[in-house]
């Protein structure tokens, strides 16, 4: 019996083990003020080793890409478009295209100008990951950041 019961245990922790939910990218951000009325908005992802998180830029039939959702607001406005640097771009025979990447870190920047106050920069943002094995589904994350 207990014998029996100390399988059953090791089964079911083996399968707690295998059941997590895989978080390959970690979010990170930031504010900079360039100016008494304007400021860079830093988004940072940081990739676990092996998987890859895709660009803004990826062609329709691909996979899902980058992109940030910036809602209105009364205290600031956007400035030009969410830059980001110059990614890896290769053929992926999974989507049957060229797509365009990012391994490791990316840092995703969004300039804006001050309307009143000191701003809080608030927005999402959606974004899909692979590795050489599989692809996660795509996921969204809410931030808030400060400008001081």
């Amino acid at each position: 019996m207990k014998n029996t019961l100390l399988v059953i245990a090791a089964l079911l922790i083996n399968l707690t083990v295998y059941a997590q939910i895989e978080k390959p990218v970690t979010w990170s951000y930031a504010a900079k003020k360039t100016s008494a009325t304007e400021a860079v908005i830093y988004l940072k992802a940081n990739i676990e080793n092996g998987w890859h998180l895709y660009s803004q830029t990826v062609k329709d039939g691909g996979p899902v890409k980058t992109s940030f959702t910036w809602p209105a607001s009364t205290t600031y406005t956007l400035v030009g478009k969410t830059i980001e640097p110059k990614p890896i771009t290769k053929f992926e025979s999974t989507f049957k295209m060229d797509v365009s990447y990012f391994e490791n870190t990316v840092l995703f920047q969004q300039r804006i100008k001050f309307k009143a106050g000191k701003p809080v920069v608030k927005g999402k943002v959606e974004f899909m990951v692979c590795n050489d094995k599989q692809c996660l589904p795509p996921e969204e994350v809410e931030f808030s950041i400060p400008v001081k």
